[in-house]
């Protein structure tokens, strides 16, 4: 079962505006220097449910607050995927006119990549994971994409902390069938 490592009412840093963000415990990239290694554990926290969104999510999306940031540890890593899936979907369905923003340390064009491979072999091995992920990714508005690289480091980017990271405007990438950025 997927867990929530902690849920921040008002942040400013993930995302444009006021956004409520969602720490997913658990991650495997193990990024040198993390800004969040403390949720690298996949036990800390509470267990992810229907309930705890209602009660404990959906309560704070008030109508100051412009979107969620769904972050971790690694909200795509395949023990999270059921539960990243379902908060993306169940935010959408009452927040419509709200946005998702969703950092991962896995690649855009990897993500692309494998559901392109997989989109026609539904039963194929790992396939599942790879069309789910690019499930969820297409139910998102932006995507912080890439690992953290210590070395590539740079704290005047804005939204990410390394230079390899990319800041992608996920329903334009979709609507023109290229990676277009959000913001440089």
């Amino acid at each position: 079962m997927s867990k929530i490592a902690k849920v921040k009412p008002y942040t400013i840093e993930n995302g444009d505006g006021i956004r409520v963000s969602i720490f997913f415990s658990g991650c495997e990239h193990y990024c040198k220097n993390c800004f969040n290694s403390e949720l690298w554990d996949f036990n800390i926290g509470e267990t992810f449910s229907r309930e705890y969104y209602e009660n404990k999510i959906k309560p704070l999306i008030k109508d100051y607050i412009n979107g969620l940031t769904i972050l971790g540890g690694e909200p795509l890593h395949h023990k999270n995927l059921f539960a990243t899936y379902r908060l993306v979907k169940w935010f959408k369905n009452d927040f419509p006119d709200k946005t998702i923003w969703l950092y991962t340390g896995y690649d855009f064009d990897i993500l692309n990549s494998k559901y392109n491979e997989y989109k026609y072999t539904p039963f194929a091995a790992s396939a599942d994971e790879w069309l789910t992920r690019w499930e969820i990714i297409s139910n998102v508005d932006v995507l912080v994409d890439g690992e953290y690289i210590d070395e590539q480091k740079d704290l005047t980017l804005k939204f990410r902390g390394s230079k390899n990271q990319r800041v992608i405007d996920v329903k334009q990438s979709l609507t023109q069938s290229k990676m277009v950025l959000y913001c440089d």
